[in-house]
């Protein structure tokens, strides 16, 4: 199969003040988030990328642009609501401060599999559509353009993190162990037989070992020689 490269959006002014932004419009990138965006974007600007996937929410539509900006012949965005933020319901808009007192926050935690946000979607709902999409856009993508092909997706934290943690064979309650920071870059191969991780939340280092497209093949006993 194809490599994705998952990005989370860089910071905003939500995030700056600790607020649960969730699918409220109009939350764009702070100047942090720019800068933070513009280093992601060159680091994959060594990478001539197949495909540009992301969700539909400013704050993500914003970081993606930046990378297509430093793409030599860059694709055409592609917009995937099923990679959009979670459904936080009524939790939506407030600070994290103010969730923490909730009993809910402790079932995040510790068993995000059984969570449901009231008024909103289900953490394993997420997890399920997010899953899909990135599968979907991974086997269109090696199909156009062959198995050494990369392409990148730009989504949001807690998307990113249950994509790695299925990719991982994780139970979705053991996914708060992942982080995905700010403009983050992991990195996933969907082989033949099961997934594998090359990277996870990473802020710096060279991308361009990528380009000769990654091979499916059984994990090397003793760790290989590397690339």
């Amino acid at each position: 199969m194809a490599t994705v490269i998952l990005v989370r959006h860089g910071r905003t002014t939500a995030n700056a003040s600790g607020v649960l932004a969730g699918r409220t419009p109009s939350v764009f990138l702070d100047h942090t988030g720019e800068e933070q965006a513009m280093r992601t974007a060159e680091r994959l600007a060594t990478l001539p990328l197949a495909a540009v996937v992301t969700s539909p929410l400013e704050r993500c539509v914003q970081t993606a642009n930046f990378a297509l900006q430093r793409q030599e012949n860059a694709p055409e965005l592609l917009i995937e609501p099923e990679i959009s933020e979670c459904d936080y319901g009524l939790w939506q808009g407030r600070t994290l401060q103010d969730l923490a007192g909730e009993d809910l926050w402790k079932q995040v935690q510790s068993t995000p599999s059984a969570v449901t946000f009231p008024e909103g979607e289900s953490m394993a709902g997420m997890q399920a559509r997010a899953v899909a999409a990135i599968r979907r856009h991974d086997a269109a993508v090696e199909a156009e353009h062959g198995t050494g092909a990369v392409w990148v997706a730009f989504s949001h934290g807690d998307i990113i993190k249950s994509v790695l943690a299925d990719a991982l064979g994780m139970h979705l309650d053991l996914f708060q162990r992942l982080n995905a920071g700010p403009a983050s870059v992991s990195i996933v191969h969907y082989g033949a037989g099961a997934p594998r991780v090359y990277s996870i939340n990473t802020d710096a280092g060279d991308l361009s070992w990528l380009a000769p497209g990654l091979k499916a093949a059984d994990a090397p006993v003793g760790g290989g020689a590397g690339h």
